[in-house]
């Protein structure tokens, strides 16, 4: 479903993009563009006073002892390097920024994000970042589950698996939420006076 509307007490969702995942992504066509257009959505939402809740990940689910997928040798817990979890620089964090820092793939499973959000008075989630067939797509399902209105910033997020990126696209989101770009949500923020 396409973009109908920006809530006056929308937010802005970014899942993580850190340093320690983003370079992982350099071979994934459209990456680089989708960490500029993260951080041009998080610039128009500061410039209307609407939040920006920045997410990182800084490891697996406590007591997770399978093998980890991803080949970097984290079962078991062990520690990422210096640095992994720091948001990217492009995201220019400001002090009004919400960092939320999680430790599964949904970012409101044990984070407070779903209290933070109440407490702003938050109706409205637009989710941008990585990965569009893992975090992104997990959060967006627990938005929807909370009862939020879901806007999906289809450009403004990527995944190693181009079919799951297509298949979140094409089949999940329009089940969760609205669909739009980056430019889009922007004009409708900007817009919104």
């Amino acid at each position: 479903m396409a973009l109908t509307t920006i809530d006056p007490t929308s937010v802005l969702i970014v899942i993580d993009l850190q340093k320690g995942i983003v370079p992982i992504l350099r071979d994934v066509p459209d990456a680089a563009p989708v960490v500029q257009r993260a951080a041009q959505l998080a610039t128009a939402f500061r410039r209307r006073g609407l939040p920006v809740v920045l997410v990182n990940v800084t490891g697996r689910a406590p007591g997770r002892t399978d093998a980890d997928r991803s080949g970097g040798g984290r079962a078991g817990g062990a520690a990422f390097p210096p640095g992994w979890s720091e948001l990217v620089d492009e995201l220019d964090v400001q002090p009004t920024d919400h960092l939320i820092t999680k430790r599964r793939r949904n970012a409101f499973h044990d984070t407070g994000l779903d209290t933070l959000l109440r407490d702003l008075g938050v109706t409205q989630v637009v989710l941008a970042g990585v990965s569009t067939s893992s975090g992104v797509e997990s959060t967006a399902r627990a938005a929807y589950d909370y009862g939020y209105h879901v806007v999906l910033a289809t450009d403004a997020m990527t995944d190693p698996d181009a079919d799951a990126h297509r298949h979140s696209i094409e089949h999940i989101f329009p089940k969760t939420g609205e669909t739009a770009t980056t430019a889009e949500i922007t004009n409708m923020v900007e817009g919104a006076r």
